[in-house]
């Protein structure tokens, strides 16, 4: 089956760009946005809403696979890709992404996938949401070619075996809507909130207080909603602010993870970046020194990476040192899809957990996919997305699931 046309549009993603530096110097909130400017390179406002370049793929006999190209909430942090603008990118994929693809056999998909990875435009790689959308695009011209679901062509293609349940989901919504974690509650997601700790000021408060109430609260409201056959696990990503709050003092970060997982208690406590070192290599020496100090207490607490652990040679190095309980696949941030399946398989080698995570900015068609390839990698857990109303997400992510298992099943 080949390619016979390309086509773009601009589109909207499912949530926001947001400036992390603004914000966690203390930029001050109006409403939903912010009346200080912003200070990363890119952004025309600290808070603005996402871009997004829609690729499509004609195929030959008049069948359409769709990709869309973006970036994270975060993005140009902790050595992301600067901010993405979809017209800005629209006519490297209207030139010379289009002469490559076309006329070309979609039948597989690592094969052009792995040319898009490695194209390069007047010398250098394609931006990280290029590379995201259309992958996206091409595996699913490789599933509408050969009749089959994407997570079956990545079984096949990677050697996979596929799960026969649909993976676990992670809730994510703004903190402070308390509401919206009573409905993760009523829809039993099996990770809960997630939520947004990223100003120490606001969010933290004088010595943590207001985080260690935050998850004392989310306890007794699970204790009294949950009812029999269900215990989540309370997952907080705090965006390196425990590390800001406490100077990066590793015996009082330690002690203050600690009274955060009492409070959390008798609910498992996943806590996401609790500090933000200034390089890879420090990040992950962070991660072991907090390691090593939890080990020596009672506390349960599973430490989860994200920043600084952005590419797959990133994963393959916190992998490698062991230096979290689950590593985050931000598939945006790794471009190619074919690097966020090779990131799932080889934390699965390492026996290193690992999420199928993303943004909130994505769209329906990039989490669809990431379906996929959670149930094809067998993910530990899938984040809940696009978009942070907690009911959109749930809805797709569980319905691809459970129909793809349920299309396979009756092959």
């Amino acid at each position: 089956m080949k390619i016979s046309k390309l086509i773009c549009s601009t589109g909207v993603s499912g949530y926001f760009n947001k400036d992390l530096a603004a914000v966690r110097q203390g930029a001050r909130q109006e409403g939903f946005g912010y009346i200080d400017p912003p200070v990363t390179p890119g952004f025309d406002q600290v808070i603005q809403p996402g871009e997004v370049l829609c690729v499509m793929l004609l195929l030959e006999d008049g069948q359409v696979a769709f990709g869309d190209c973006l970036d994270v909430i975060f993005t140009g942090a902790a050595g992301r890709d600067p901010l993405f603008r979809a017209q800005a990118h629209r006519a490297v994929v209207e030139g010379p992404i289009r002469d490559q693809l076309c006329g070309r056999d979609c039948g597989e998909f690592r094969p052009l996938a792995g040319e898009i990875e490695a194209f390069r435009h007047k010398g250098e790689a394609l931006h990280t949401a290029l590379r995201f959308g259309i992958s996206q695009a091409l595996l699913h011209a490789a599933a509408l070619a050969n009749r089959c679901t994407a997570a079956e062509i990545i079984a096949a293609e990677y050697g996979t075996a596929i799960a026969t349940e649909p993976v676990p989901l992670l809730g994510m919504c703004p903190t402070p809507h308390e509401f919206m974690v009573e409905k993760m509650i009523m829809k039993r997601v099996a990770i809960l909130p997630h939520g947004s700790f990223a100003n120490v000021a606001t969010d933290l408060g004088r010595g943590g207080h207001k985080l260690i109430d935050y998850a004392a609260w989310l306890s007794q409201l699970i204790a009294r909603q949950a009812g029999d056959g269900y215990r989540p696990a309370i997952h907080l990503d705090v965006y390196g602010t425990i590390g800001e709050l406490f100077d990066d003092d590793m015996a009082k970060i330690a002690g203050f993870v600690g009274r955060l997982a009492e409070a959390a208690a008798p609910y498992a406590l996943y806590l996401e970046t609790p500090m933000i070192a200034d390089s890879r290599e420090d990040q992950i020496q962070a991660f072991k020194d907090l390691r090593a100090a939890l080990d020596r207490s009672s506390y349960d607490v599973k430490l989860v990476a994200d920043e600084w652990c952005n590419t797959l040679e990133d994963i393959q190095a916190f992998a490698d040192a062991g230096a979290a309980d689950f590593l985050q696949v931000k598939a945006p941030d790794l471009g190619g899809l074919g690097n966020s399946i090779e990131a799932l398989l080889y934390c699965r080698r390492q026996k290193v957990g690992v999420y199928m995570g993303g943004s909130a900015n994505e769209t329906d068609q990039s989490a669809k996919l990431s379906a996929h390839i959670a149930l094809a990698c067998r993910a530990d857990f899938l984040m809940n997305k696009p978009g942070q109303g907690v009911d959109e997400g749930v809805s797709i992510l569980t319905n691809e699931m459970r129909r793809t298992l349920a299309l396979i099943a009756a092959r």
